[in-house]
């Protein structure tokens, strides 16, 4: 796989975990107010750690939805965190030779 194909395979995973994790906030904040079966934080938490923090944001910024929760918001940015120390290890020479090994498996 060239480094052009992973980068934009990176993109499309971005692009798929952010759409569903906005959906799943906007699906939360939905529930809120109709007082329905909510999304648990750690649903929401769990794919903003997978690449949909950026999707998490929007649907924070857009929607004001869990913005005000200061256990929420600390959360949410080690998760984001968290996924740049996993991404900064897989562009590592480590993380690339695990990388290769799996595409290889």
């Amino acid at each position: 796989m060239t480094n052009e194909h992973v980068a934009a395979f990176a993109l499309w995973v971005y692009a798929a975990m952010s759409a569903i994790s906005f959906v799943a906030y906007a699906s939360d904040k939905a529930a809120a107010r109709k007082s329905r079966w909510r999304i648990s934080e750690n649903t929401l938490h769990t794919l903003d750690l997978l690449g949909g923090w950026p999707g998490g944001w929007l649907a924070q910024k857009f929607l004001r939805h869990k913005t005000g929760k200061a256990s929420f918001q600390r959360i949410y940015w080690i998760t984001v965190l968290l996924h740049g120390a996993g991404v900064g290890w897989l562009l590592s020479p480590y993380g690339r030779d695990v990388l290769h090994a799996l595409a290889h498996v």
